[in-house]
């Protein structure tokens, strides 16, 4: 069974730093890409940040220049570095790790960001 472990969210003024852990383990195999995505009260949900089994990564527009996405392969953890926060950053950023030959969608529980003005 696969387990996706998030750490990291909480409360913090605008502008400020926080780091978003996500930790996976059990039977993981072939991991293709590790990914975050965020959902606000009332949208749907978006991504906000992948990086791919090659290093690759991608970020949405709204986060680029702000946020990092970064992996430890070792760990299979993978990490999000979110500076200059901004009120809209709010949300319930949740960990997915896609693997296997079949592109499978592990998700993590979830952890809350909240940015205050």
């Amino acid at each position: 069974q696969v387990q996706l472990v998030e750490t990291g969210g909480g409360l913090v003024q605008a502008g400020g730093s926080l780091r978003l852990s996500c930790a996976a383990s059990g039977s993981i195999f072939s991991i293709k890409s590790m990914n975050w995505y965020r959902q606000a009260p009332g949208k749907q949900r978006e991504s906000v940040a992948s990086i791919a089994s090659g290093g690759g990564t991608y970020y949405a527009d709204s986060v680029k220049g702000r946020f990092t996405i970064s992996r430890d392969n070792a760990k299979n953890t993978v990490y999000l570095q979110m500076n200059s926060l901004k009120p809209e950053d709010t949300a319930v950023y949740s960990c997915n790790v896609r693997a296997g030959a079949y592109y499978t969608d592990y998700w993590g529980q979830g952890t809350q960001v909240t940015v205050s003005s």
